[in-house]
């Protein structure tokens, strides 16, 4: 199973966190930007350029202390279609590297056109008969909020593949809860209910760890609801962003870990791409500063979880 893999890498390298690759031309070193455009003009084609060598700089510098990559799909079609090879390109380097990919693209749809994306992403194509990846990644995040019908197609790739979903439960951003917290008629809250339904989609893929493909994204900006999920959902991997540039502390997401330390992982993005912006460092040091900032992480992580069992 594509969960048993991602826990089999958090604990060779200790370390339960993933560098969220979601580049903006703002977060690129100058002299990156300024070679880029000097090949290709001030063009979709130079952006894409930037940032695939922004990424695998990058990913050099972290791939032996980060157990996986997480690029969100908005920042690389933003520049076209040549922002798209470079998602596709950053996804095949953090492979040869041996990192686990989360494509964060929040795929949302029913039948044909999410047997689409679950091909696209997570799947094979058929070329005029012959199968073939077009993306390949491990794990794609997927907005459930339609239901089943949302989430059928991609099963079995799940169950046969090896593959693993990530569904949004209860989301780090200040508005989640105008739907999120609501509750149903039952008493139960729309989260949990969310979160009810990836422990049923999950069932038949329960790995040797305990945890099925069918994992959850859960907020480290509601410590509280994070905890309860937890302990509701004794089978679903979290998937938790929030920790760091959008306020999550180490202290708030203890509760997303099981008694064995394991049960999540955690995102940072902005801070791992813009930590030599932090630190006010030289600029071509972007990726040992990336370096410094994602080690500072893992032990933040690491010595809250461990305290707190």
């Amino acid at each position: 199973m594509s969960m048993d893999l991602l826990i089999e890498k958090i604990r060779e390298k200790n370390n339960p966190s993933v560098a969220g690759l979601d580049p903006k031309l703002e977060y690129i070193p100058e002299f990156i930007k300024q070679a880029s455009v000097e090949r290709y003009g001030r063009t979709f084609a130079a952006a894409a350029d930037a940032i695939l060598t922004f990424n695998k700089e990058l990913i050099d510098a972290i791939c032996d202390i980060v157990p996986a990559v997480k690029p969100q799909c908005a920042y690389y079609e933003m520049y076209s279609w040549e922002g798209v090879r470079a998602l596709h390109e950053t996804i095949a380097y953090a492979h040869e590297k041996g990192m686990y990919v989360i494509t964060d693209g929040k795929r949302n749809d029913i039948g044909s056109t999410m047997e689409a994306y679950a091909a696209g992403h997570l799947g094979k194509t058929d070329l005029f008969g012959d199968p073939a990846s077009a993306f390949a990644s491990d794990a794609l995040t997927v907005n459930a909020y339609l239901g089943t019908d949302g989430i059928a197609p991609l099963t079995s790739l799940i169950q046969n593949n090896g593959k693993a979903i990530f569904a949004l439960v209860k989301t780090s951003n200040p508005s989640s809860g105008e739907l999120q917290d609501r509750h149903l008629e039952d008493g139960t809250a729309v989260y949990a209910a969310m979160g009810d339904m990836c422990e049923r989609w999950g069932a038949d893929s329960v790995g040797k760890f305990g945890y099925s493909g069918v994992g959850a994204v859960v907020g480290a900006t509601y410590p509280e609801q994070l905890a309860e999920l937890r302990l509701r959902l004794p089978h679903t991997f979290f998937l938790v962003p929030g920790y760091g540039a959008q306020g999550g502390g180490a202290q708030g997401l203890v509760g997303a870990f099981d008694q064995n330390g394991i049960g999540a992982i955690v995102n940072s993005s902005r801070a791992v791409m813009c930590a030599y912006k932090k630190e006010n460092c030289d600029e071509k040091e972007y990726a040992q500063a990336a370096r410094r900032e994602v080690i500072r992480m893992r032990d933040d992580i690491n010595g809250a979880v461990q305290n707190n069992r």
